[in-house]
């Protein structure tokens, strides 16, 4: 039957039938891990506005605060720090499983393999104790940059870099996929761009995460749902089409003609709007501030001219803003990172919120199961096959 099917027969029941299509609008639980407020149309991690942590604070921070409630000190912060640098190591197994993947296969593909894989190598896999749950996360939280990393040089030729454990995560990530580690500038951009992306309620992927949980599988289970959700270009997806977008433009002095021909032609265009913000994404000006650094740092302003060139017609014609992955975009490329890299990046941000929504969900936990309306034929007879025709 095709997905496209109606039952012409079928007449709904106005006072009974109440769908939300992609559950728009629709409260299925509580959480304490994030919210966007509306009140300040800002992102808010535990009560924290996004855009203050990210001026304030490094990634391994944020990801503390995902974990345990509150930010860290400095002891704690280098526990933390200590425990996440000690899980950075992948098998020799597990690097191999990297190593022998297609060529071309999608680097969300390699990344989601890896994390399968390293599910199959914890013995403890079905132990969701809290504290149990905890190790794991940190374990992914390191374990994932380094899966990337390596397929970043596997793909390119070269050989595999292992990680250091007196960098930040930031700084390993460029170590291990360059073997060097640039400007601070630079690295601070890419820590933002992580804390950005670290979560963002009940999203699609995490929503995913969540819904695996429900059912008492385990992390890597959750997670690995989780990464093939975020592959989607409606989804993480959106930050690559965004550069591939801008390569096809190329010149900043058409970029204004080529969205309003797209807009006329109703094609779909990356990186604007969201769902949950109705006065733009509350992330975009600090990513954007940072995107703008990288274009000094590089000097070039090609990518920030289209950028404004292409905001300014979408708001003038369309009243729609531009989400975090427009910005994200030409940051990650003028960091030089290649273009089907920048949702992996996504994951090894977006693990954070994703292993607090798991724990979240394991601590008080009912099966998510929701139900549907029933367009189908209405039930009929089975006639064998010889009276089919």
């Amino acid at each position: 039957m095709s997905q496209d099917y109606v039952n012409p027969d079928y007449v709904p029941e106005p006072e009974k039938v109440n769908t939300k299509k992609g559950l728009e609008g629709a409260v299925i639980d509580t959480s304490s891990v994030s919210k966007v407020n509306p009140d300040t149309n800002s992102l808010i991690y535990r009560g924290y506005p996004v855009q203050d942590l990210a001026e304030n604070c490094q990634f391994e921070e944020v990801a503390y605060l995902m974990y345990k409630n509150e930010l860290p000190n400095k002891a704690q912060l280098k526990e933390f720090e200590s425990l996440e640098r000690s899980y950075r190591d992948i098998t020799k197994e597990n690097l191999g499983v990297i190593k022998a993947l297609p060529q071309k296969c999608h680097p969300m593909d390699s990344v989601r393999t890896g994390v399968s894989f390293l599910g199959c190598e914890d013995e403890r896999v079905w132990d969701a104790s809290p504290a149990t749950n905890y190790d794991k996360a940190v374990r992914l939280l390191a374990k994932i940059p380094t899966m990337v990393a390596a397929d970043y040089r596997f793909k390119k030729g070269l050989d595999f870099i292992p990680p250091k454990k007196d960098l930040s995560i930031s700084e390993n990530f460029f170590h291990m996929c360059f073997g060097q580690i640039p400007e601070k500038e630079v690295v601070k951009a890419f820590d933002v761009s992580l804390i950005l992306y670290a979560e963002h309620s009940f999203n699609a992927s995490t929503f995913t995460t969540r819904v695996v949980t429900s059912t008492e599988s385990d992390i890597y289970s959750a997670t690995t749902a989780g990464i093939g959700a975020l592959k989607g270009p409606l989804h993480g997806g959106a930050n690559e089409m965004v550069m591939h977008m801008m390569l096809e433009i190329a010149d900043p002095t058409k970029a204004e003609q080529w969205m309003l021909d797209a807009l006329a032609k109703k094609r779909k265009v990356m990186g604007f709007g969201h769902r949950v913000y109705k006065k733009g994404d509350s992330r975009v000006p600090t990513m954007k501030k940072y995107a703008q650094k990288m274009a000094d740092i590089k000097n070039d302003q090609k990518w920030m001219q289209m950028y404004e060139s292409l905001e300014k017609v979408m708001v003038e014609k369309k009243k729609i803003y531009p989400n975090l992955d427009f910005p994200a975009g030409p940051a990650y490329y003028m960091m030089g990172f290649e273009i089907d890299f920048f949702t992996p990046i996504f994951v090894m941000a977006r693990t954070t919120g994703w292993t607090a929504h798991i724990m979240e969900q394991a601590s008080s936990n009912r099966i998510i199961r929701p139900l549907s309306e029933y367009i189908g034929a209405g039930q009929r007879s089975v006639q064998p096959i010889s009276e089919r025709g």
